[in-house]
């Protein structure tokens, strides 16, 4: 493509960055499905983006559907070619979004696999036999009492830490939004536990991370993710489980219990409740007991 529109298409990335404040990650996705339109135009021999039109979006959509993509990731991709476009049309680069009413092929939604609440105490009650195994079950039971993401609890400073109240404060969620949540008993109690052996880390006086690596430093979101998985061989837990299966097992718990979706949807920190939707995959038992508690015409007949 011209000279030009690889300029505007560099200017959109760093106000991406820099002014809307995307994470890393966003930022590194939106390039490469920017890369891929940017291919398909110097196939096509179009110099320039505002020659690009709707059916050329919708051409390239179909060959990337062609090469195995999933919905999702033609989703995320039209999203990322809609935002560069909002972005040319601001600076007058643009007359019309030529993906504004294009869709990306729908699939089934399918939901991630849970565990019931006998299956998670078990998890959590296993017992510790280490100090890693402290900050290891504090980790664990902040995830199902809380509903972090991982990156969220990776992130968690101690000033973003209220015990007293049983709460905390999520600084940097996803979309760089901010939401305090509470503390279950058993979670603070599991913090406790682990903040009195922190002290004697290294570093944690340069180091405001609540949970440390054996090196003192914040500990990552692949080690986390490694060590829940050693702590269910350990324990002689056959299920494979992973740190956002526990924040599943927060929400649709709860969701069991409150039949509240807005709250749950406030306490996940999801932007649109039909993100939300996704663990509200109640057992039958549970909505027959509902059903026959409510509906007119389900009451049994007395004996």
């Amino acid at each position: 493509m011209h000279a030009d529109a690889d300029q505007q298409l560099a200017e959109f990335l760093s106000a991406l960055v820099y002014e809307k404040r995307a994470s890393a990650h966003t930022a590194s996705n939106y390039q490469r499905d920017l890369k891929h339109l940017n291919r398909y135009c110097t196939n096509k021999l179009i110099d320039h983006w505002h020659s690009v039109q709707q059916h050329d979006i919708r051409t390239h959509i179909a060959g990337r559907h062609r090469a195995g993509l999933s919905s999702k990731s033609l989703q995320r991709e039209l999203s990322a070619i809609r935002s560069f476009y909002d972005f040319l049309l601001k600076q007058q680069k643009a007359d019309v979004n030529p993906a504004q009413h294009i869709k990306a092929p729908k699939q089934p939604r399918k939901l991630p696999k849970t565990l019931d609440v006998d299956q998670v105490t078990g998890l959590l009650e296993a017992g510790t036999s280490s100090v890693l195994e402290i900050r290891d079950l504090a980790m664990f039971e902040l995830f199902y009492s809380s509903g972090l993401r991982l990156s969220e609890l990776s992130a968690l400073d101690l000033p973003d830490l209220d015990l007293a109240n049983q709460s905390l404060m999520v600084r940097s969620g996803k979309g760089g939004k901010s939401r305090v949540l509470p503390i279950g008993s058993k979670a603070v109690t599991a913090i406790e536990s682990w903040l009195l052996q922190r002290h004697n880390m290294a570093n944690v006086l340069e180091e405001a991370a609540v949970f440390i690596s054996s090196r003192g430093k914040r500990i990552g979101q692949r080690n986390i993710e490694l060590r829940l998985a050693q702590w269910c061989k350990k324990k002689g837990i056959a299920e494979k489980i992973h740190p956002h299966m526990l924040r599943h097992c927060f929400a649709s718990h709860l969701l069991e219990s409150s039949q509240d979706l807005r709250a749950v949807q406030e306490l996940l920190g999801h932007s649109n409740i039909s993100t939300t939707q996704i663990y509200t995959h109640l057992d039958f038992q549970h909505l027959a007991d509902v059903y026959d508690k409510t509906h007119p015409r389900a009451k049994k007949k007395p004996a």
